[in-house]
């Protein structure tokens, strides 16, 4: 590096609240979906009514998605992060304090749901801003580790917690780390380092408008739209009814955390051990492809295994290949959409990615009369194998 370009030993530092911000909204999202059935009961609702509180994450991205990447690349991540810090922390704390009043849970939920945006839409900027180009999809890569992490923190702690205290005292405690995450972000984030940290041209970005119009120009960005929206529609539908699809073979709720928690702990490997080697590369369409075809086997395990170290081990393949093409695609995106902002091309990513909710809704649509989601899960795995042949199309941006 020369003088006018330096790396920062603080971008670390920036990178790591960053990362505790996000693993804490995954928490909050994931809380009721290992004990729908016991949260049903307590509220007095329905699995459908349950499972709408992680659904409403998805729901309210959608409208949200373009004008909170406005924010990000107009006003900086640190002002963008830090509204949806602070919503995240005043109403992940309602939320502990809704007792039993679903309705209540709901609203709250919808705050923190809209708080999401913010956060997520960021993840491509903060290694821009502060990380050279060799770096950036394993930044990116750390945020997603970050964000499964918490997924996983959610789906493991909840049943457990829960077997000796008060899902309202759960969710209590939850919103209390919400707000100790945001503060600190808040206090440590900082914008830009004092120098670039590359000369690759990223400083040199387009108004969001004209990036929206020329990301929407570029062949490879619409068909990783397409595969982002089936991967995250997949990944969302199995997390959100992960109960619901192995109670039918006769496992607990126990169970099921373990299960998501396994998937989870199979992306964070791999959202940590494959974009490096992109990076090293400097190639993405071969990893995203790999990824894809080796999430497949895992698929079909988790539809249709009936002994537990199946189930268990399909999980957590299904996991570490699957989600390995997150924070690549994401970079992938970035480097092909130029000069279009980093949040404008995050943030349509992530948009089709929470309009996948709609798989959500298919999954329940599909189940059986005895409650089997063996249909839906047959269907993604037809989807993943579309997804794989549209990466073939895609293109690597040329250096």
């Amino acid at each position: 590096m020369t003088d006018k370009f330096k790396l920062y030993g603080y971008r670390w530092v920036v990178l790591g609240v960053f990362m505790f911000i996000n693993l804490t909204i995954q928490m909050l999202w994931i809380t009721y979906a290992p004990i729908t059935g016991p949260a049903a009961a307590f509220y007095g609702v329905t699995d459908l009514q349950i499972g709408l509180l992680a659904m409403s994450f998805m729901i309210a991205f959608i409208p949200l998605s373009i004008p909170v990447s406005w924010v990000i690349d107009t006003y900086g991540f640190r002002v963008a992060v830090g509204i949806g810090a602070v919503m995240m922390g005043i109403f992940g704390v309602l939320r502990g304090f809704a007792g039993a009043n679903y309705s209540l849970v709901l609203w709250s939920t919808v705050g923190i749901a809209a708080a999401q945006p913010f956060l997520l839409n960021a993840w491509t900027k903060v290694p821009a801003n502060w990380f050279a180009i060799e770096e950036r999809a394993t930044a990116v890569g750390l945020v997603t580790l970050a964000n499964l992490v918490g997924t996983a923190l959610g789906m493991v702690l909840t049943p457990i917690l829960t077997e000796t205290m008060s899902i309202p005292t759960v969710q209590l405690i939850y919103g209390g780390i919400a707000a100790f995450s945001s503060v600190l972000f808040l206090i440590f984030a900082k914008e830009t380092p004092p120098t670039p940290p590359g000369p690759d041209g990223s400083e040199v970005r387009a108004l969001m408008l004209d990036g929206l119009k020329h990301a929407f120009t570029v062949k490879s960005f619409w068909l990783y739209l397409f595969v982002s929206f089936i991967g995250l529609g997949i990944f969302n539908g199995v997390t959100t009814w992960v109960e619901n699809i192995i109670r039918p073979r006769g496992f607990t709720p126990t169970d099921a955390g373990t299960l998501g928690a396994l998937m989870l702990v199979g992306g964070v490997l791999g959202a940590v051990i494959i974009p490096p080697f992109s990076d090293k590369t400097r190639k993405r369409q071969p990893y995203i492809l790999a990824g894809m075809l080796l999430a497949i086997p895992g698929l079909i395990g988790l539809a249709f295994a009936t002994t537990g170290w199946l189930l268990f081990v399909s999980a957590f393949a299904m996991g570490f290949f699957l989600v390995s093409t997150s924070p690549i695609g994401m970079q992938y995106a970035s480097e092909v959409t130029q000069p279009t902002p980093e949040g404008t091309s995050n943030g349509l990513i992530q948009l089709f990615g929470q309009a996948s909710v709609v798989f959500v809704y298919i999954m329940e649509a599909l189940k059986t009369a005895d409650g089997s989601f063996t249909p839906a899960l047959v269907l993604a795995i037809g989807l993943l194998i579309v997804s794989a042949v549209l990466v073939t199309q895609m293109k690597d941006p040329q250096r």
